[in-house]
Parts: C-alpha cells; structure tokens; sequence
C-alpha cells in the first residue's frame, strides 16, 4: 500500500489516483489527492460534509472526471472504461418504492443486456433478503432498503465496490448486519471503498482508514479489521 505519487503503479493496484483535483467552479472539491488503493481490502472514507469523499467516489466510479490529475483503476484502464466492473451505491436508494425488491432487481437487471449477471434472486440473498417477501420497497426499514440498494449493486458482480454512506440512517442492528455482509464480500478479494460519518461503525473492516479535510487527504491511517 502506498499513498505517494511517487511510486510506479505496480500490476495490483485496483486503483490510483495522481495529484487529482476537480473544480466545480472556483470551489475546489478535491485538491491534489494523490494515493494508491491494494485490491481485497476495504477501505473507508471519513470527513465532515463537503470533505471531497462523495466527490472522490464518483471519479472512481467514472461518473465524473477530474479537472487535473489522472485516475486510473485494474492496472491502467481509466474508470468510465471499466464501468462495468465498478458498482457504485449513491447516497439515494435509486429504487421504486412501489416495487418489491425482487421487481426492482428485475428491472435494473434488464438493463444489463448482453452481461452475464447474478438473478434478482441470488442478489438478493447475498445481501441477506428474501426474495419472496411480498411487500414493496415503501413498507421496508431502512436497514432493508440499504441492503436492497446493495443488490442492486451486486447484479453485474462488480470487482470494485464503492459505496456512499451504506449505513445512513440505519439502526445498530442494521449498521451490524451491514458491516458482516461487506466483510463477507472483502473476504472474496472484492476491493470496497466506502464513504461514512459513523468511523466506528466501518472500523471492524476496514483495512485502511482516509479522513479528507477541504478536498485533501488530512491522514492515513491502517485500519484494525476484526471481521
């Protein structure tokens, strides 16, 4: 692991970023971010509001391009070229309320034509769900929506997970089951970037701690993962 622009990337990087900045404007979201990211381990995002972490993800994902500085990810490719080996989890649920989860999945599923994907069920049961439970995504908890929202995720068996705030206003019970499922995906050499405000949550998996600070990288700290 390394977190200096420096160093060549090596063959095992899953993903690098090199003295990154991204403009909106004069404001400056990210400010010259430079680090290299190990495939198979989690690494997790912290920083108040504004910090960059939302910002950094979405580069990563290839949804938006950096201003200056390069980004690459598997080794070399630039992101928006390898789209369909990242899943990227929004802060929003981007589901329809009044589907179920299984019909939602069906949905977002069709729109991968032509990939071999997971079925809406086998999604659903990674993350836990039952994929026969007949009430629509309006009547879960928010526990159930996240972890539905994760499916969704996983439908194209993505390599490199990037998840914004998974453990957004859920309870303890539901941040728990959560940080079990993704130690589980970790465990299979999945790489998982994840942004959170709650550290102590995410510190039973993380590999790698970042906190940002107006756009910088402030520290970098191993993490102690237990699961």
């Amino acid at each position: 692991m390394t977190a200096t622009d420096t160093e060549a990337a090596g063959p095992k990087h899953c993903a690098r970023l090199n003295q990154v900045s991204k403009l909106f404007g004069s404001f400056a979201a990210l400010r010259q971010v430079s680090v290299e990211l190990e495939p198979g381990r989690c690494y997790v995002l912290i920083g108040e509001n504004g910090a960059g972490k939302s910002t950094l993800l979405r580069i990563l994902a290839g949804l938006l391009r950096p201003t200056h500085g390069k980004v690459t990810v598997f080794g070399g490719s630039e992101p928006h070229d390898v789209r369909d080996r990242i899943g990227y989890m929004s802060h929003a649920a981007m589901l329809y309320d009044e589907l179920t989860a299984t019909e939602n999945l069906r949905f977002f599923g069709s729109l991968y034509r032509g990939r071999a994907c997971l079925s809406p069920e086998e999604a659903l049961r990674q993350v836990g769900l039952d994929p026969n439970l007949s009430r629509t995504l309006g009547q879960y908890s928010q526990g159930m929506r996240q972890r539905t929202s994760l499916a969704r995720v996983l439908l194209p068996v993505p390599e490199l997970l990037l998840l914004d705030e998974p453990f957004s206003n859920m309870d303890v019970a539901s941040v728990r089951q959560m940080v079990e499922l993704l130690a589980g995906f970790r465990q299979h050499n999945r790489t998982i970037i994840l942004t959170t405000h709650q550290r102590e949550a995410a510190e039973p998996i993380a590999d790698w701690i970042l906190a940002l600070h107006a756009g910088r990288i402030k520290s970098f700290e191993p993490g102690n993962p237990t699961l």
